[in-house]
């Protein structure tokens, strides 16, 4: 191809990559001086917050019983600092998209003192989050016979990995911190394989086995000491239209788990069905209505 021909090619296509019709829905206009979420970052913020809640697992190995409160003192300042930012960020995206702006939001500068008030209250809740991980991390190794140490299910399993940034994120998804939630809960999901949404409500001494391709949606309830095995899907069965055909959203569509369910492998619950108390459904197993409590579902054997 000649280089006039390369021109000409190139012109042509910038111009229908830049039409507004083919732009609706996939583009981000950016404002000057407002600041985008930080992939870089919001790992770094992920790293901080599992080198406090299990010190010595995470960050400086060399932490000690004389050091922790300095090198916690450091990484909370850091902490602090990354999530102004990166909740500025993501109430600027947020905004982006609003018609109602008010004149003060003009700029993200509106948003900062909010962001410092929120990152403060989510500080606060690190205590109470390491005590609830506390109870997760026990569930696996109770749960898992081949675990020969408390260490070792922190250091290696995926789902200790995945319930740190869900839980991190579900704390920021309830001060109303818009879009970062998600993208922590996803940052998990390509680390783990476990997709659990930021809204989904999960209860203490929760754990997942093996865990890879384990999907929890937004609007699940889980109950305390429920255990899932890799492949289960707790999904949607359907998404309600409104009058104008638009799926109706915010609505509960995901099931809700009791107290001690256990769900074996590759099994899929679909829809706002409960499944009772210390109900137990085997693998490879379709569920689409409600599961009484204690009641055990397993796959009929055929002759």
């Amino acid at each position: 191809m000649s280089q006039s021909n390369f021109t000409h090619l190139l012109t042509q296509t910038v111009t229908e990559l830049s039409e507004s019709a083919s732009l609706k829905g996939l583009f981000h206009e950016h404002r000057d001086g407002d600041p985008l979420p930080s992939g870089k970052d919001l790992h770094e913020i992920i790293q901080l917050c599992r080198s406090i809640l299990f010190p010595g697992f995470y960050g400086k190995s060399t932490v000690n019983h004389h050091t922790i409160s300095y090198h916690i003192g450091v990484n909370l300042e850091r902490l602090h600092g990354l999530l102004i930012e990166q909740i500025v960020a993501g109430l600027c995206f947020s905004s982006a998209s609003l018609t109602d702006k008010t004149e003060d939001m003009s700029s993200c500068d509106f948003f900062r003192e909010k962001a410092s008030e929120i990152a403060g209250k989510f500080i606060q809740k690190l205590p109470t989050l390491r005590k609830i991980l506390a109870t997760d991390v026990e569930a696996a190794y109770n749960g898992d016979p081949a675990a020969e140490s408390y260490g070792e299910i922190i250091s290696c399993y995926p789902i200790i990995k995945a319930l740190s940034n869900y839980r991190i994120a579900h704390e920021l998804l309830l001060l109303n911190v818009p879009l970062i939630p998600r993208i922590i809960t996803e940052m998990a999901h390509s680390e783990t394989g476990i997709d659990i949404h930021p809204g989904a409500q999960i209860g203490h001494h929760f754990t997942i086995d093996h865990g890879t391709g384990v999907v929890i949606g937004a609007t699940c309830i889980i109950g305390n000491h429920v255990k899932l095995y890799q492949g289960v899907t707790l999904g949607a069965k359907s998404f309600p239209l409104d009058e104008n055909g638009n799926p109706i959203k915010g609505i509960p569509r995901h099931p809700i788990l009791e107290d001690e369910v256990i769900v074996y492998a590759n099994s899929t619950i679909l829809g706002r069905i409960t499944v009772g108390k210390g109900a137990t459904i085997g693998g490879n197993i379709w569920v689409t209505e409600d599961v009484p409590a204690g009641a055990r579902l397993v796959q009929k054997k055929y002759k």
